[in-house]
């Protein structure tokens, strides 16, 4: 098989075909784990709003409009982390020791506590525990062809590039030009590991991203 760097779209509707009951058995593992995961964490999730509220004026979930699969798009729910209308005081990506963070939010980030409100996003289907992260439409607008390609699974909650790039915010925090570092070096690189997630989608694979995930929480 080609190596994921010289894969094009049909490649990928190729791989795509032959996976289809891999594609079956990630949708049906999604809708299980999830029904469960909000069944089981649903007291743990309402400490964490009523902790939010006390933390901070606002909302409890911070909601955000993403690409998705065939490129459609929807709302992607976390809880807030950020102070109220974030995105009007600076860029659309977290650098460092960001001051937009609430006292909670760092907390909530620092153990991926705030991406537990996409097991919704899970289970109604716009995304998988394991899949490319879902981009805001401007940095979607920059992807080439061959780039658009990893829009042709579901997005998810996990991936490799996301467990590269767990300090991301302190790598770009270190730039002049956070935005541009992002755009120039960091976005390829992670389409580039997506693309090879493409090539390995498996139901064994996306359990095996998620043990490395949790593991890597608290290196």
């Amino acid at each position: 098989m080609k190596a994921a760097d010289n894969l094009n779209p049909l490649d990928v509707n190729r791989i795509l075909e032959r996976k289809k009951g891999q594609l079956i058995l990630k949708r049906l593992f999604d809708i299980i784990v999830s029904s469960l995961g909000i069944i089981i964490l649903s007291p743990f999730l309402l400490l964490t709003a009523v902790t939010i509220k006390l933390d901070s004026k606002g909302p409890v979930f911070f909601k955000q409009t993403r690409v998705g699969k065939d490129e459609k798009q929807f709302n992607i729910y976390k809880f807030r982390t950020m102070v109220t209308d974030a995105e009007k005081q600076g860029m659309q990506i977290t650098v460092g020791d960001d001051p937009r963070i609430t006292k909670i939010g760092r907390f909530l980030r620092k153990y991926k506590l705030d991406e537990f409100p996409q097991l919704f996003n899970v289970f109604i289907g716009n995304m998988s525990f394991v899949g490319p992260r879902p981009e805001v439409p401007k940095y979607i607008a920059l992807y080439d062809s061959k780039q658009k390609s990893i829009l042709k699974v579901r997005p998810g909650i996990t991936e490799e590039a996301s467990i590269k790039y767990k300090d991301e915010s302190e790598i770009l925090a270190k730039s002049s030009c956070p935005e541009k570092t992002y755009i120039e070096e960091i976005m390829p690189k992670k389409i580039e590991l997506n693309l090879n997630y493409i090539k390995n989608i498996s139901l064994l694979y996306d359990i095996s991203l998620m043990l490395k995930t949790i593991f890597s929480i608290n290196k």
